[in-house]
């Protein structure tokens, strides 16, 4: 027979543990799951403790050369010590109670439980925040405000040039990149329609380009910026990744760069085009997003993808407290932690985005 509870107590708990055990246990689920940290560096992790704090990075100097002509005196140039601001501003939290008596007639370890889904439900938050911000969007939780264009910088831009999203216009990549004209001459700011090249079919309509055409395009724009090949990485939606498997499925076949055990920490591919390929559910989804299957070029209903690389952004994060403590309203504990975080484009020229639509017909 169940223990008699109050009525509308819902509440299934584990009772009690060490907070320390249990700190390690959320960090490490937290750790494991997440797409941000395998593509941001973490270099400023141990210099942020608290929310406002502040870390002031030092930009490396621009040199410039001169000729030389023999007998001519050299002018010695002025460095500029230019530096740039990463803030903690964000912090998430969760909290959830677990009851002595459920803790004792209970077979199932519900700590456990609890763990693992504060843990998931932590790098969810962080991943959807961060991957809206290197988007351009702004974006919380369940993808909400998702078509609201970033327009607030923290702390300071890393490139005068950057715009209020911190990014380079340059970089992102609409319809007007490429010249289309489904449905009329494209417009800025509306999609790239894409559609897989079936084989023995070797170019596109002037409607529509194939996905792989989009990925060359942004691994060209890094090459006209300098962007060391190596540690390149591409974060795309299960939309876009269906196209790309649509258009060659030995693309994910381990031969080709592909994982063996399927998904791993959302990495699909090793190298595919220089590109380590993620695939994440927490890019931003704008209306409908990027599966309309349209005739016309889209600005209201599109998905977004980025590229970069591993040294464009930095991510200072950290869960500041986790702690338990007695209830003083009934016989259990209370658990809660946060995660504090900062996030910081240092080089905007390392980073492209690209809006893109499924084309009609597919």
């Amino acid at each position: 027979m169940a223990f008699p509870k109050a009525s509308g107590y819902g509440n299934l708990p584990n009772g009690n543990f060490s907070p320390v055990i249990y700190s390690q246990k959320v960090q490490k689920a937290f750790r494991k799951a997440s797409i941000v940290e395998a593509i941001t560096n973490n270099d400023y992790f141990g210099e942020i403790a608290n929310f406002g704090d502040s870390v002031r990075i030092i930009k490396e100097p621009e040199i410039t050369v001169k000729d030389y002509t023999r007998g001519t005196q050299i002018t010695a140039q002025d460095i500029d010590d230019e530096d740039f601001t990463l803030v903690v501003d964000k912090a998430h939290y969760f909290a959830f109670k677990m009851d002595d008596i459920e803790e004792a007639h209970s077979h199932v370890n519900f700590m456990d439980m609890a763990t693992d889904r504060a843990g998931y439900r932590l790098r969810d938050q962080f991943d959807q925040e961060v991957l809206g911000y290197l988007a351009g969007f702004k974006q919380s939780a369940n993808n909400t405000n998702a078509g609201t264009v970033n327009d607030q910088v923290a702390g300071s831009v890393a490139v005068g040039t950057a715009g209020t999203d911190e990014l380079l216009a340059s970089m992102k990549l609409d319809a007007t990149d490429f010249s289309l004209n489904d449905g009329g001459a494209a417009q800025a700011g509306e999609a790239v329609p894409l559609k897989p090249r079936l084989p023995g079919i070797t170019s596109s309509t002037d409607d529509d380009i194939s996905p792989l055409q989009l990925i060359n395009r942004m691994a060209r724009l890094l090459d006209q910026q300098f962007v060391d090949t190596n540690g390149r990485w591409l974060v795309i939606d299960p939309v876009f990744m269906e196209l790309l498997r649509d258009e060659d499925s030995r693309l994910f076949n381990s031969d080709f760069g592909g994982q063996t055990g399927g998904l791993q920490n959302g990495l699909s591919v090793n190298n595919l085009h220089g590109f380590r390929v993620y695939v994440s559910n927490n890019l931003p989804v704008v209306g409908t997003g990027a599966a309309v299957s349209s005739s016309t070029l889209q600005s209201s209903n599109f998905g977004v993808i980025v590229a970069g690389h591993d040294s464009a952004v930095a991510s200072a994060q950290q869960i500041a407290k986790t702690e338990n403590y007695r209830d003083p309203d009934s016989f259990a504990d209370i658990v809660r932690g946060m995660n504090l975080y900062g996030r910081k484009i240092l080089r905007p020229e390392a980073i492209t985005t690209a809006r893109y639509v499924t084309a009609t017909g597919v």
